[in-house]
């Protein structure tokens, strides 16, 4: 029979042969007279109004040569089981009722496993008919199972029926989201019962009906289950009587559920699947109370009874509900939930991530995840959260102002479309799938399922992506937002009874927080949460998480103090509280800071703006010496009075003081340590009480900036001869970058006279410069004070405080003592001429580093002096044991150790030439110097004995080389190294300081 060769492009405006590419070739030989008989080739026309109808409904399907082959397909299958007749009841019923062509054609367009079973079953196409009262067939999830016969067989064939209509509901917008997945959750519930009781059924003759209750977890627990999903759940029986028979329902629900509709998944019962299938009530409780793990208890928010004993279920999750509401209060709750997060995403192929709706970024898991953890921080007090569904608890959320309404109402739109595509993505095969399809065809299919339809300029497909990237984006930035707001960790970490603190509940919370002045503490608390301001109402959400922080420290009452400080400087300007609210870390770090230094809260109080840098990583690393020294010397030229520009460059010194204490104080402070990155070309890591050199390094980079830049100012304010040198060397702990916080510059002053000049003016002019360098940098100031020391130059006090290089020359040559050599061993260039230190460097080099090393004599006076030393500068009742500077294994013993070597050995190996102690110590242990196992406890005890001594003028504030034995201090100081116990810390620092004495002696005596 010849076909008119118009039709297929005829049928094309129907949209059939779209998906196939034959414009409609397929479609006409399904239709035409040897098919359905609903097109006349001849006149390129329906065959009637009936047919012009249902070929309409077709084109409206989403995938329109799906629908026709399944209909023609089904329509086969019915003439085959009626003897072959012509006629088709199938449709007939189709012409005469429009509700049941809309929706049987909806389903066989979007899902071609629906329609293979309606080809199996075509008499299950009627169960779309309409009521004769006019209605749509009820899609609530119920089960029709007919008696008699398969048991199993008849409950797969009602669960398909109930599946059908279903999914015709909502394909024909007969219902919204929440209501398609409530119904597949009604139709989970009720194929549990049925398989239950088939199970039961099937015990042995005499066994008595086990009480059995199975708990619906996961998305059937929420009322939120899609159409094709594992089923979780988990087993509870009543007493130990039960768990024989309980276990053999158990077993045998799925496995009939299996055959009938979804595989049952029990992994998430305690112990997974290494643990029984079936645990008594009491089982269960202890397991919870003692081995369960968050994530244990986040997937408990959604369990509800489904099947068996319903009366067993409740009892179980009424028993577990306190213990899943103090999980939160957990330490590592948050970070718990977090990692699970984590491990999800590290799961899925990188390939399809992009492509991924549930566990794919913006995603649905990122919903569910950011709401279940507000759920657990927030639901111990305020009981209208808990709610298993995830619709539901968002709406709880925004309600009760957990949520921003705006943000709520985003979550939830973002929520709505991406468990559309999933229903369209898994209805199509009833097959488990979460990603979208890269191919074209199937991308329009699912564009056309979703009801995108093309517009002007954009096709249906383009449609549908502009909307699913602004989903996900939107969903991506909320849960960045909700989840993983620092903040939110922290509340979390703080009991119930403190989530919502009010003056009259005050007292007693601060008691057990460990405040040593209760009542004072509670005139702060008032204080910065008083009235109904916006302040009032941020510190009281605030105030929570710093107190559990400053509870956490030796002085919970210092640090509390010490916020309200800064909060009193700093609450009315507007960047201040919002920073601390929305700053990620900012507050805790502020809190951690605040409870545990002394010395970064006085700094913060002269200049609260500097807490900024606590916001951002990379503002929490040392700066680069060149870069320090720029801006410093930029700041100064700034000004034409010597004053004020030295006071700018005492402000930069003060914000830099800030930032490497800050990042000191945090290093050890797990989440809360910085992690900045490292700008290309700087390997220098970030700087922290782990590493001791990098901190030294740090605060010498400072001083080293300020010098050059008071320096300028006062060779600015001084007239001098033109081509007067002048240039600052650096000594003791400035000159081996072993800078504390409260050292003073030790320093040398040198200059080089013009040729031709009067010595006595050019060492007039050079003195002037040196005196008002150190005016400018002793005038009274808020700031710290720099203290400039020039008493290790020749002759000390008694000495000029400035002498010409050639000055220098001639005293080294003939007055010198070997400590004064010693003394050189840490003499670099800081600032000024650098030719002219260059070349002091050089001059000194024969005299520090001698040729023929140290005579017998000169060995012993160093000793000598050093008993000396120890004998007279060690303070009135110090502790030996613990002073870290002079006291037994500190870092003097360690420093005269390696300097001896160093002057005796230097000149003639020239890896020992350096300023650092621990550099020279490990280049001596190279050379064979130093016993590789000495060399080590020596570095160990200086290192720890620096680490202490800095982290006793952190805590203090003040100067202090002596570690207590016991009280807040020798607290301070083992919190701030990481240390949990400060006894074991004490006998620590005791064991390496006797190791670190040991060495040093056996060096010394070589």
């Amino acid at each position: 029979m010849s076909r008119p060769t118009r039709a297929p492009g005829r049928l094309a405006r129907y949209g059939f042969g779209t998906a196939d590419g034959d414009g409609g070739a397929r479609a006409a030989d399904l239709l035409g007279p040897d098919g359905l008989r609903l097109w006349r080739p001849a006149e390129q026309e329906p065959a009637d109004e009936s047919a012009a109808e249902l070929l309409a409904a077709l084109s409206r399907a989403a995938d329109p040569d799906l629908a026709l082959r399944q209909l023609h397909r089904i329509v086969e299958a019915e003439r085959r089981t009626s003897g072959g007749s012509a006629n088709s009841s199938l449709l007939a019923e189709l012409h005469t009722d429009p509700g049941l062509r809309r929706r049987l054609i909806a389903v066989l367009g979007a899902s071609a496993a629906l329609g293979d079973h309606l080809v199996a079953n075509p008499a299950h196409c009627l169960a779309l008919r309409t009521a004769p009262d006019g209605l749509a067939p009820i899609a609530e999830g119920r089960l029709e199972v007919t008696d008699g016969g398969d048991a199993v067989a008849a409950l797969r064939t009602a669960y398909r029926l109930a599946l059908l209509r279903i999914a015709a509901a909502d394909l024909t917008a007969g219902r919204g989201l929440e209501q398609t997945m409530a119904a597949l959750s009604a139709l989970a519930d009720a194929t549990l019962a049925a398989a239950y009781e088939i199970a039961v059924a099937e015990l042995a003759e005499g066994t008595e009906r086990p009480r059995l209750a199975v708990v619906a977890m996961g998305k059937c627990g929420g009322g939120e289950l899609n159409y094709v999903s594992d089923v979780d759940v988990i087993f509870v029986a009543a007493e130990d009587a039960d768990l024989p028979a309980a276990t053999l329902v158990a077993t045998r629900l799925i496995h009939i559920c299996g055959l009938v509709a979804w595989p049952v998944d029990a992994a998430l019962r305690p112990e997974g699947n290494r643990g029984p299938l079936v645990r008594t009530l009491a089982s269960h409780l202890a397991y919870y109370r003692r081995w369960a793990r968050t994530w244990e208890f986040q997937a408990l928010l959604k369990a509800r009874p489904a099947a068996g004993d319903v009366p067993v279920a409740q009892e179980w999750i009424d028993q577990l509900a306190p213990l899943v509401w103090r999980a939160a209060e957990r330490p590592e709750a948050v970070e718990d939930v977090r990692a699970m997060r984590r491990r999800i995403i590290d799961h899925i192929p990188p390939k399809e991530l992009e492509r991924e709706i549930k566990r794919g970024p913006g995603g649905l898991r990122d919903i569910e995840f950011a709401v279940q953890l507000l759920q657990l921080v927030h639901g111990r007090v305020d009981e209208t959260l808990r709610e298993p569904g995830t619709i539901p608890a968002l709406r709880a959320l925004v309600a009760g102002g957990y949520v921003g309404r705006a943000d709520g109402e985003a979550l939830l739109r973002g929520y709505r479309f991406l468990r559309s595509v999933e229903h369209r993505l898994q209805l199509q095969a009833l097959r488990r799938t979460h990603t979208v399809p890269s191919e074209p065809g199937a991308l329009r299919w699912l564009a056309a399922a979703l009801g995108f339809t093309a517009t002007t300029g954009r096709s249906a497909v383009e449609s549908f992506r502009a909307e699913w990237v602004t989903h996900a984006t939107e969903v991506r930035r909320l849960h960045a937002k909700l989840l993983y707001r620092p903040l939110l960790e922290s509340v979390a970490r703080v009991p119930a009874d403190g989530l919502r603190l009010t003056p009259e509940a005050a007292r007693h919370r601060l008691e057990i927080l460990g405040f040593a002045d209760p009542a004072g503490a509670l005139r702060h608390l008032q204080a910065l949460t008083g009235g109904v301001s916006r302040t009032a109402a941020i510190q009281r959400t605030l105030l929570p998480v710093l107190l559990s922080e400053f509870a956490d420290a030796p002085e919970p009452d210092r640090g509390l103090l010490n916020y309200r400080k800064v909060s009193d400087k700093l609450g009315s300007t507007p960047w201040y509280l919002r920073l601390l609210r929305d700053g990620g870390p900012v507050a805790r770090r502020l809190a951690r800071v605040l409870a545990l230094s002394r010395y970064v809260a006085d700094l913060l109080a002269r200049d609260p703006e500097a807490l900024r840098l606590l916001a951002e990583e990379n503002e929490l690393a040392p700066r680069p010496p060149e870069v320090l020294r720029e801006g410093f010397l930029a700041a100064a030229a700034r000004h034409t009075d010597p004053v004020e520009a030295t006071r700018a460059v005492r402000a930069l010194r003060r914000r830099e003081l800030v930032r490497v204490a800050c990042a000191d104080v945090l290093c050890r402070a797990g989440a809360l340590a910085p992690t900045p990155s490292r700008p290309e070309g700087v390997h220098r890591p970030a700087v922290g009480l782990v590493d001791i050199t990098e901190v030294g390094t740090a605060l010498a980079d400072v001083t080293d900036a300020t010098l050059a830049a008071a320096l300028r100012a006062a060779r600015a304010s001084q007239p001098a001869a033109a081509g007067l040198r002048f240039a600052v060397i650096g000594m003791g702990r400035l000159g081996g970058y072993e800078s504390n916080y409260l050292s003073d510059a030790d320093v040398l002053f040198v200059y080089d006279p013009p040729a031709g000049a009067n010595e006595s003016d050019a060492s007039a002019a050079a003195h002037a410069i040196a005196e008002e360098l150190r005016r400018l940098l002793g005038v009274p100031a808020p700031d710290p004070p720099l203290g400039v020391d020039a008493d290790l130059r020749p002759e000390g006090r008694q000495g000029p405080l400035v002498r010409s290089l050639a000055a220098y020359a001639a005293y080294y040559a003939r007055w010198s003592r070997v400590w004064e050599a010693q003394a050189l061993l840490r003499a670099r260039f800081v600032c000024g001429d650098a030719d002219l230190g260059a070349e002091f460097e050089t001059m000194i080099d024969p005299v520090r580093y001698p040729a023929d090393g140290l005579t017998r004599e000169q060995v012993v006076e160093i000793r000598r002096i050093k008993a000396r030393v120890e004998t007279e500068r060690l303070p009135r009742g110090a502790d030996p044991a613990t002073h870290t500077k002079l006291g037994r294994g500190g870092l003097a013993d360690v420093e005269w150790a390696v300097q001896l070597v160093q002057l005796r050995h230097a000149g003639r190996v020239p890896a020992l030439r350096g300023t650092r102690t621990l550099d020279a110590l490990a280049a001596a242990e190279r050379a064979g110097l130093i016993d590789p196992a000495d060399a080590a406890e020596m570095a160990s005890g200086w290192s720890l004995a620096a680490q202490v001594r800095n982290a006793l003028m952190l805590v203090r504030g003040r100067a202090g080389d002596q570690l207590p034995r016991h009280g807040v201090e020798l607290a301070g100081v083992a919190r701030l190294l990481g240390r949990d116990d400060p006894g074991e810390f004490l006998d620590e620092y005791l064991r390496t300081g006797r190791r670190s004495r040991a060495a040093a002696q056996r060096v010394l005596e070589a």
